[in-house]
């Protein structure tokens, strides 16, 4: 499947592109146990990679100014699942600018892209880690992957999809959002891009307040 273009989130972000996060060039894939590896691009926060007897959270709940809204976090996605919620529970989501809001009105996606705390879509947490993939990943309203950089390069940033998203399966699926989120999710979606483009940073702040997990 042709992926669909991207428009530039920052004027210099060397490594941008579809749900873009960076990470490192050749990192090694996760086997039985998740493995934390050294990423390549600017980091945004000082955090720890999980500790390796770490354990995801059963939910998340990420506060915009609009509301809460809880994620389901999906435990056959372990890896990204425990990062999130490592991440999660070092504060490093909080008061983060989200990069990224798409009108699917105009492209065949509706996604919320968050997680960089500087807002460019161009940072990340450090450290990287494989993709979970069984290849046949749909992105369905509701729906909450990670964003990469390409195969394993997995690290602090996601999408919330408000919409039904045609992706090609590329990106670990790791949480669902219930009903009343969705609701809270689209007014936050409802903002737009800046200059009512299809795709784009939003052309208002779409801000993270705080993730917090049980």
């Amino acid at each position: 499947m042709r992926r669909p273009s991207f428009v530039l989130l920052a004027p210099v972000v060397a490594c941008l592109g579809l749900l873009t996060a960076c990470g490192s060039d050749d990192p090694e894939p996760a086997e039985d146990a998740c493995s934390w590896m050294p990423g390549s691009g600017p980091v945004a926060k000082d955090v720890d990679a999980p500790a390796e007897d770490a354990e995801p959270a059963e939910t998340a709940v990420i506060t915009f100014a609009q509301g809460d809204v809880t994620v389901t976090l999906d435990p056959e996605a372990r890896c990204a699942a425990t990062s999130f919620t490592s991440l999660a529970e070092q504060g490093y989501f909080d008061d983060g600018p989200c990069s990224r809001v798409s009108d699917p009105s105009a492209v065949p996606y509706g996604i919320v892209q968050c997680g960089d705390p500087t807002g460019t879509g161009g940072s990340g947490p450090g450290y990287t880690f494989a993709d979970e993939l069984e290849g046949d990943e749909a992105y369905p309203r509701g729906t909450v992957a990670m964003a990469n950089a390409g195969p394993d390069t997995n690290g602090s940033q996601f999408f919330l999809n408000f919409d039904d998203s045609d992706f090609p399966s590329d990106y670990t699926v790791f949480g669902t959002i219930d009903e009343a989120g969705l609701e809270v999710l689209d007014e936050v979606a409802a903002v737009g891009a800046q200059g009512g483009a299809p795709d784009g940073p939003p052309a208002e702040p779409i801000v993270i307040e705080s993730v917090s997990v049980p």
